[in-house]
């Protein structure tokens, strides 16, 4: 049987490219079942769609951070959901939201945690750059009720380059971030 794969994204999601084509090639034994996002534009839906994937846009205004996660956690039970991906989900999840997917609820953070935890997107690549740090790359961990602090699964590296910008740096820790959820698709086990 394939493992059910549900994404959570609020943005381009880049990170999920790897994904979509490593599924299309059968090179994972999984099947991405639906993609969710907090954002009716969000890129990552569109992306999704041009695969076959089932999107969905849940729309948070007017509820509580809990009430919004459990649409989403509905949504996700819906589809029948082993593992769920957050892929530039630019949201913080609930207590509630962690319990229910413990365990089975990974996310990628743009440099090698703990280091610039709690920062998203190009701010983690400036500080990377004004840190003088030779080294960085993703992280993909367990989502737990502290933000950027659950337990590693997996952390692929890349230089840090003289000439980097945050932009150039965000770009090559974008095609790592590919991989990397390549590789922890191809070595779940559930526990």
């Amino acid at each position: 049987m394939k493992l059910r794969v549900g994404v959570l994204g609020s943005t381009r999601g880049t990170a999920l490219q790897g994904v979509l084509d490593a599924v299309a090639a059968g090179q994972l034994d999984a099947e991405l079942v639906v993609v969710i996002s907090d954002k009716a534009t969000a890129p990552i839906l569109e992306r999704a769609a041009k695969y076959g994937v089932t999107t969905r846009h849940l729309d948070p205004s007017g509820l509580k951070r809990a009430e919004f996660d459990e649409r989403v956690s509905a949504a996700l039970m819906e589809a029948n959901v082993d593992l769920v991906l957050m892929i530039g989900y630019m949201r913080i999840v609930s207590a509630g939201f962690v319990d229910a997917w413990r365990g089975r609820l990974l996310n990628v953070h743009p440099s090698l945690l703990p280091a610039f935890g709690g920062m998203m997107n190009l701010s983690v690549h400036e500080s990377v750059l004004a840190s003088g740090v030779k080294e960085t790359g993703c992280t993909i961990h367990q989502v737990t009720e502290e933000v950027d602090a659950g337990p590693i699964v997996l952390q692929l590296r890349c230089p840090v380059m003289p000439d980097d910008t945050a932009e150039t740096l965000k770009e090559r820790v974008q095609a790592l971030e590919q991989r990397a959820f390549v590789e922890v698709l191809q070595n779940w086990r559930q526990a």
